[in-house]
C-alpha cells in the first residue's frame, strides 16, 4: 500500500521496489522524469555534442584493446606490404595493425576520428547559439564558463589523440607545437622537456599523451558534462518567446516518456550518420604518411580544422625578433601562439560579465532573444566569427596558392589586413542588418504581411494588398524588452564628495549608449495602422499567415 502511495497508485516491480526501499528512487524519479523541456531544433546541437562524446568513449574503449602506447622501435611485418620491413614505433605499428588486421578496426578508427571532429564542431555551434540568443545571461554565467572549458578541453583532447599514432603528419604537428612551447620566455625549454621527456621527440611523449588522452581529459569532460546537465535541470531550460511562455514557466514535453524517446532516437541517428561517415569517408590514412622521422615533413600538411586558426595566426605574423640581455624573443611566435589565443578565448569567456556590466541588466532571464532584437551583441558575434574565420583561412594559404595559382605572399598580406578590418566591417554590417530586420518586423506588424496582390486605385496609383498576421506571429514580434542605456550618475554625492570612480562611470555610460544606439522603438509601443489603401484591414478575406512562425 505504501508503495502504491509513493507511485501514485501504481505498484512498482519487485527489483525497483527493493531499490526504492533503500534509496528512495521512486520519489526522485517521479519528480525528475516529469521535468518539462522546451522543443526547438537548435536545442539539438547540445545533444549532438553529448552523443558524439558517448560514441567517442565507446569507440575509444575498442581501440584501447589493441593500441600500444610505446615508442619502442619494432620492424613492421603486417598486412600493408608497402611498409613491410620498415622500422617504426610500436604506437604506429599497432595503429596499422588496427587498421588492416583487426576486424572492424579501421571502421572504429574512422568513426572515432569523425566523432571527435563532430564533437568539437557541435560544441562550437552550440556555444554560438547560446551567444546569439543570450542564453548565457543570469543565472547561467557559470554554465557558459563550463561550456567554454569543455570546448577548450575537447580541442586539447582531439589534438593529443591526433598525435598518438606517431605518423609523419601528426609528428609534424607535434614539431610545430614544440616550437610554440619553446617560444615561451623563461619556462619554454623546461615545459618542452616536461611534455616530451627530453629533447624532441624523446621516448616518452606517446605514453604520456596516452594517459592524458584516455584518462585525465575524459574524466574532466565527464565531470563538466555532469555539472552542466545538473545546472540545466536546476535552472530549467531556456525557451524562445511565444504565447503562454514566460520567465516563470517552461512550455514543452516531459522528460519521460516523450523527450527520452526523442532523445534516444536522435542518439541512434547521430550514431548512424557517424557510422556511415566512418565507412565511406576516409580520414587520417596514417599508412600513406609513414612513421615519423624528425628529418622529414609532409608537403601541404594541415591540422584538424579546430587547430587551424592557431596555425593560421602563426603564419600571419611577420618574422620579428628582439634580444634582451642575451635572450631572443620570437615575437612571430609569442604574439600569435601565446598572446592571441588567451586574449581571444578570455574575451569570449568573460563576455556575459562584460555585457552585464555595460547594460546594467542583472535580472534572471529564461526567455531567449531573437538575434535581430539585440543588434550590438549579434554584430559582436559576427566580428568574432570573422576574426576566427580569417585565421582559419590563412592556415591553408599554401594550398589556396597552389590550387588557385595565386601568390602566397598576396594571400598572407590580404589576411593580415582582413584580420584587422574584417571584424569591424562584419560588426557594422551585421548590426545594420539586425536593425533593418527589426524595422521590417515593425512594418509587418503594423501593416500585415505582403501578399503579392497589386491593386490599382481609382486615382491610377498602385498599392500592394496586405494580410493580417496571426496572433502567434504578432506575439513573437513584440515579445522582447526595450532596454535603455545606463545613465551617468551625478559627479558628486549629497555631501558634495566627488565620486572616486568617475572615469569608470563615464566609460560605462558611453559603452551603454553605444550598445543600445539606433534601436527602433518596440513595435507594440507604436500606433497600429488600422486603415488605408492596401492595409491589412482592407483584405480580411486573405486570412492570417500561419506558415511562418520561426523564432530566430
Amino acid at each position: 500500500m505504501a508503495d502504491q502511495q509513493r507511485t501514485g497508485g501504481t505498484e512498482l516491480p519487485a527489483a525497483i521496489r527493493w531499490a526504492d526501499d533503500r534509496l528512495g528512487i521512486a520519489k526522485i524519479g517521479r519528480k525528475n522524469l516529469r521535468k518539462v523541456f522546451p522543443d526547438h531544433w537548435s536545442f539539438m546541437l547540445g545533444e549532438i555534442a553529448l552523443y558524439s562524446f558517448i560514441i567517442l568513449i565507446l569507440t575509444g574503449i575498442f581501440l584501447t584493446f589493441w593500441f600500444r602506447p610505446s615508442m619502442a622501435e619494432v620492424e613492421y611485418q603486417g598486412s600493408y606490404s608497402l611498409l613491410k620491413g620498415l622500422p617504426m614505433s610500436e604506437a604506429y605499428e599497432s595503429t596499422l595493425r588496427i587498421s588492416f588486421d583487426i576486424r572492424g578496426g579501421l571502421l572504429m578508427r574512422q568513426i572515432h576520428h569523425w566523432a571527435a571532429v563532430l564533437f568539437v564542431a557541435a560544441m562550437s555551434v552550440h556555444l554560438l547559439r547560446i551567444f546569439f540568443t543570450g542564453a548565457f545571461r543570469k543565472p547561467r554565467e557559470l554554465n557558459w564558463l563550463i561550456g567554454i572549458g569543455m570546448l577548450f578541453l575537447g580541442i586539447i583532447e582531439g589534438f593529443i589523440g591526433y598525435g598518438l599514432p606517431d605518423d609523419l603528419l601528426s609528428g609534424t604537428g607535434l614539431r610545430i607545437t614544440e616550437g610554440l612551447v619553446l617560444a615561451a620566455p623563461v619556462v619554454g625549454t623546461w615545459m618542452s622537456f616536461f611534455i616530451f621527456g627530453g629533447e624532441f621527440p624523446g621516448d616518452d611523449f606517446v605514453s604520456r599523451f596516452y594517459t592524458v588522452h584516455v584518462l585525465l581529459i575524459p574524466g574532466l569532460l565527464l565531470g563538466l558534462i555532469t555539472v552542466h546537465l545538473i545546472l540545466v535541470v536546476y535552472h530549467k531550460h531556456t525557451q524562445f518567446a511565444g504565447p503562454g511562455r514566460t520567465e516563470q514557466n517552461v512550455v514543452g514535453y516531459p522528460l519521460m516518456p516523450v523527450y527520452m524517446a526523442k532523445a534516444g532516437g536522435f542518439f541512434f541517428v547521430v550514431f548512424g550518420v557517424l557510422a556511415v561517415m566512418g565507412a565511406l569517408l576516409q580520414i587520417n590514412p596514417v599508412w600513406l604518411y609513414g612513421p615519423y622521422n624528425p628529418a622529414e615533413v609532409t608537403a601541404g600538411s594541415q591540422p584538424d580544422w579546430y587547430m587551424a586558426w592557431l596555425d593560421g595566426a602563426v603564419r600571419l605574423m611577420p618574422g620579428i625578433e628582439s634580444t634582451f640581455w642575451g635572450v631572443t624573443i620570437s615575437w612571430n611566435v609569442v604574439v600569435p601562439a601565446l598572446l592571441v589565443p588567451p586574449l581571444f578565448i578570455g574575451f569570449v569567456a568573460l563576455y556575459p560579465f562584460i555585457e552585464q556590466w555595460i547594460t546594467g541588466d542583472k535580472r534572471e532571464h529564461h526567455l531567449l532573444d531573437r538575434p535581430r532584437n539585440v543588434p550590438t551583441r549579434t554584430g559582436i558575434g559576427a566580428g568574432i566569427i570573422t576574426f576566427y574565420g580569417v585565421l582559419w583561412l590563412n592556415s591553408g594559404n599554401d594550398l589556396v596558392a597552389t590550387h588557385f595559382h595565386l601568390s602566397i605572399n598576396t594571400i598572407t598580406w590580404v589576411c593580415r589586413f582582413a584580420v584587422f578590418l574584417g571584424p569591424p566591417a562584419a560588426f557594422w554590417i551585421t548590426r545594420r542588418i539586425a536593425l533593418s530586420l527589426q524595422r521590417a518586423d515593425r512594418e509587418r506588424l503594423e501593416h500585415g504581411r505582403e501578399t503579392g496582390v497589386i491593386l490599382r486605385l481609382p486615382n491610377g496609383s498602385y498599392v500592394e494588398k496586405h494580410a493580417r498576421i496571426s496572433q502567434y506571429q504578432a506575439y513573437t514580434l513584440t515579445a522582447h524588452e526595450q532596454q535603455t542605456p545606463v545613465s551617468l550618475p551625478p559627479a558628486t554625492d549629497d555631501n558634495g564628495v566627488r565620486s572616486p570612480h568617475r572615469r569608470r562611470q563615464k566609460l560605462r555610460a558611453r559603452l551603454s549608449s553605444f550598445y543600445f544606439a539606433d534601436n527602433p522603438a518596440r513595435t507594440q509601443d507604436r500606433p497600429m495602422v488600422t486603415s488605408g489603401p492596401g492595409s491589412a484591414n482592407d483584405a480580411p478575406e486573405l486570412g492570417a499567415d500561419r506558415g511562418d512562425d520561426r523564432e530566430a
